[in-house]
């Protein structure tokens, strides 16, 4: 046995969807697993997205010894360019991810940066104190593996996203053989995607999307407009294929969309017949019925080519009534009302709208609650602990694993930044907290805004601004002119004429009983006196200059 612990650290995605980061650390030398975002909530006004807290990763920025990434997807490839402006490390990819990683370094300066390692599933790769295992698993995206990590302190499986397809779009399923021998060896604890825990029995194959392909394309007279992740590389070869068949040509657009395309197209991922793809431009001239094309925006996002196209805003081409536009996706926790505002837009503009709620050109990525049973009867572990999931599926994916014969002393649920230690074989959350907030992305800021600045834009958002402009005599005790009231989402100027007035008259009169700190006195007056008027409560600032 290990006289050392074994520490696992989740910096993200638990108790949320998106934003995947793992630190595995022992005598001092850590494994970091994943480098994931996440996709802002509605109420994160202007926010593009949320990583991981990387405070602790930077301060122990010398004992990285390496970084594993599971697969291509953005909620584990998503933040890696900003981890490596924290921390010097290689990083360990199968093909597919490998390339996914290339393009999205490449897009953020960092392609000469990265030390890149690629690894097959089957391999295994010492880093550090890990002897690291890839095996394959099946996902929504090719070249997917999960993880058997070999410590000095036993042996942990970390399945990465999975599911148990038998018939998956590039025929490799997922290496039970493994998953089989791990037993055999002892697993000391299984950490396992939570994602589907609520979803009874089995996720279907990949192969049932072709069905439905196959009757949206013999059905649709027009155009027809297919959005998807810029990742989900084996659904680009599903609708190649489809458009083969119906004689269509096969048109991308978006930067993300064609470099992923053509990245896959370069490693083998993707088996196009010859002249299917054509540019853009040329797609836009051939007759609507000879037409596919395949764009980003399937999460509702308004800068993406569908949001655009839902609002009259696309450069390249508009909707016409009669487009097919389907959306190959599941909304992301948090997305679903921008999802179904575009799909009532699209709706609006003329386009027969296919989406998962009404057919089946979607089918989930992970595994339900039957798989889940499988994999722990396949690794048998001595320890569970859900991850990759909100806090409601962590626990229904504890309640599985207690059906299967885990006893629940041997089940953990943690939360990010939590501390479990493996020591003697046995598990421990200790009671020590490492950060592990949101950070959000706003635009080239990482991290300046914190949830003070979110609270503000909320308040912003719902009741709007007004701005005083306050001129004072030299000495500060009497107001020079009538003030200027500026306001912004408060109420229309044609509404506000009366009001505006009686609050003047209140702001003189609370300037001139200041005292001193006129600012602080007219701020608080006025809200209170908009408040008793309107029942809304702006955000109130006033700017005070003084007379010459």
């Amino acid at each position: 046995m290990s006289s050392k612990p074994l520490r696992i650290i989740p910096l993200g995605g638990l108790g949320e969807v998106g934003r995947n980061m793992m630190v595995y650390e022992y005598n001092d030398e850590i494994l970091v697993v994943d480098a994931g975002l996440m996709f802002p909530e509605n109420d994160m006004l202007g926010i593009d997205y949320i990583i991981p807290d990387l405070t602790y990763l930077s301060q122990n920025r010398s004992k990285v010894r390496g970084i594993v990434i599971t697969h291509g997807h953005e909620d584990h490839i998503g933040a890696i360019h900003h981890l490596l402006n924290e921390v010097n490390a290689p990083i360990y990819a199968t093909p597919l991810t490998r390339g996914l990683l290339e393009v999205k370094l490449g897009r953020n300066g960092l392609g000469s940066k990265a030390n890149l390692h690629t690894v097959q599933a089957g391999d295994t790769v010492s880093i550090g104190p890990f002897e690291v295992e890839f095996f394959h698993v099946c996902h929504s995206i090719p070249d997917g593996v999960g993880l058997g990590i070999h410590t000095p302190a036993g042996l942990i499986v970390h399945s990465g996203d999975y599911k148990f397809d038998h018939t998956p779009v590039d025929g490799k399923p997922s290496d039970y053989a493994r998953l089989a021998s791990f037993s055999q060896k002892g697993v000391l604890a299984l950490l396992a995607d939570s994602t589907n825990a609520e979803r009874p029995g089995w996720t279907p194959s990949e192969k049932t999307i072709d069905a439905a392909f196959e009757d949206v394309f013999t059905n649709a007279s027009g155009r027809i407009i297919l959005a998807s992740f810029a990742s989900l590389i084996s659904r680009m070869q599903q609708v190649a294929n489809a458009a083969s068949k119906h004689k269509r040509k096969l048109a991308f657009v978006g930067t993300s969309m064609i470099d992923n395309m053509k990245m896959a197209v370069k490693l083998g991922y993707l088996d196009f017949p010859e002249n299917l793809v054509v540019p853009i431009e040329q797609a836009l001239n051939m007759p609507r019925e000879q037409v596919v094309i395949m764009c980003t925006g399937s999460q509702g996002e308004p800068t993406s080519i569908l949001g655009r196209l839902s609002m009259g805003t696309n450069r390249l081409f508009d909707i016409i009534p009669g487009d097919t536009v389907v959306l190959s996706s599941h909304p992301i926790p948090g997305n679903e009302e921008s999802v179904y505002r575009v799909i009532n837009r699209l709706f609006q503009l003329g386009a027969n709208v296919i989406y998962e709620t009404i057919a089946p050109v979607h089918v989930s990525g992970h595994a339900s609650q039957e798989e889940m049973k499988l994999l722990i009867h396949l690794t048998r572990p001595r320890y569970v602990l859900p991850i990759h999931g909100e806090l409601r599926q962590l626990y229904q994916h504890a309640r599985l694993a207690r059906q299967v014969g885990i006893p629940e002393e041997n089940i953990q649920i943690i939360q990010n930044g939590q501390v479990i230690e493996f020591l003697d074989g046995k598990m421990r959350l200790t009671g020590e907290q490492v950060p592990a907030q949101y950070v959000f992305v706003d635009g080239s800021g990482v991290g300046d805004v914190d949830p003070d600045v979110m609270r503000e834009r909320e308040a912003l958002s719902r009741d709007g601004i007004v701005l005083v402009n306050l001129t004072l005599t030299r000495d500060f005790n009497a107001v020079v002119y009538e003030p200027e009231i500026i306001t912004k989402g408060f109420i229309l100027s044609r509404e506000s004429d009366e009001l505006l007035a009686s609050a003047r008259r209140e702001i003189i009169q609370a300037a001139s009983r200041a005292n001193g700190n006129v600012r602080r006195v007219v701020e608080d007056t006025l809200r209170e006196f908009l408040y008793k008027e309107t029942r809304r409560r702006p955000m109130v600032f006033v700017n005070i200059s003084r007379s010459i």
